[in-house]
This record gives structure tokens, sequence and C-alpha cells, in this order.
């Protein structure tokens, strides 16, 4: 019997997470499939959180026992009914269900804070099913191969695109 997934919450982050922030966003196998490569020193971490996520608009430390394990990340689009969001997760934690988890709890908590929202968009590359299987787990629909669509360390890459749509019963809750 699988062990039930660990409690995630989600929180803004504050420059006092540098430290868990260096330990997940330094490994190579978190970063691999994001533009942003890995941190080198606590001092572009700092950076990172400064000038990055603490600037954006959504953007959320996933956290177990209140310590930063990964970031997720909500962006709006370029029509005010959607958004696109994107999660990192340490890679100790892989497989356990805390992307999953961390993924749900976003999307509702951004379909709550923004009622004008119809759309939740979500790309994963072609080359990363587990990210792939976070987004069908959390009730994302799988939409489309959208080829060479995503710039990756100067190349084009394919990726699938993935969506949580309100329905239209709920669209202006």
């Amino acid at each position: 019997m699988e062990p039930p997934p660990p409690e995630v919450t989600l929180r803004p982050f504050d420059l006092s997470d540098v430290d868990d922030l260096m330990a997940w966003a330094s490994d190579p196998r978190v970063t691999r499939f994001s533009r942003r490569g890995p941190v080198a020193t606590r001092e572009a971490a700092l950076r990172h959180l400064q000038h990055g996520l603490l600037r954006r608009p959504w953007c959320r430390a996933i956290c177990l026992g209140g310590r930063p394990v990964g970031s997720v990340s909500v962006a709006p689009g370029a029509h005010r009914c959607r958004a696109s969001l994107g999660y990192r997760v340490a890679h100790a934690h892989w497989g356990k269900g805390v992307a999953t988890a961390a993924v749900r709890r976003a999307a509702a908590e951004v379909f709550e804070e923004m009622p004008h929202l119809e759309r939740l968009e979500a790309v994963a590359d072609v080359d990363n099913p587990a990210s792939q299987r976070v987004l069908e787990k959390a009730g994302f629909q799988r939409e489309a191969l959208l080829r060479k669509y995503f710039l990756l360390h100067g190349v084009a890459r394919d990726v699938v695109m993935y969506s949580l749509v309100v329905p239209d019963d709920l669209v202006g809750r």
C-alpha cells in the first residue's frame, strides 16, 4: 500500500528561503527543462529570489513542514481569461506526489483569487514524461503537441500543451 501524499503547503517566498532554494535550484536534474539553469552560488540564489521569484505576480514556495522544496508560479497570458503555470520540485521529492499536490493547490488558489481566469495552461517537454504525469494527475487535459515551441539552452524544443479549464457553468464564479 502506498503511503499518503505528504502535506504540501504553498506560501510566498521570503529572502530567508535562500538556503532552501539553493539546495534544489543548484541541482541540474531539477533545472534540466527550465530556461533558468542551476544557480551556482548562494549570491546567485539570492539574486534569483530578489529579482525573479519575489517579483512575479503569483509565485509560491512549495513547502513540506514549512520549508521550501520547490516553486510554483502562474503568469498572466496575453488574454485576461488565461494564465500559464510552471513548477519545479527538489529531486529528493520526485515521485512522492509533492508536485501533483502543489499543482492542484495552486490551481485551486489561482481560480479563487482570479475570478476572471477561465483557463490555466502548462507545457511539458516531450522528454519529460514525469511532468506530463503530474499535470494529468492534477486534472489537466492534454491538448496538443507544439513543435519547436520552447527555446531551451538555444535549442527549439517540442512540448505538450495541457490545460485546466473552468466549466462553462462556473465562468464568472
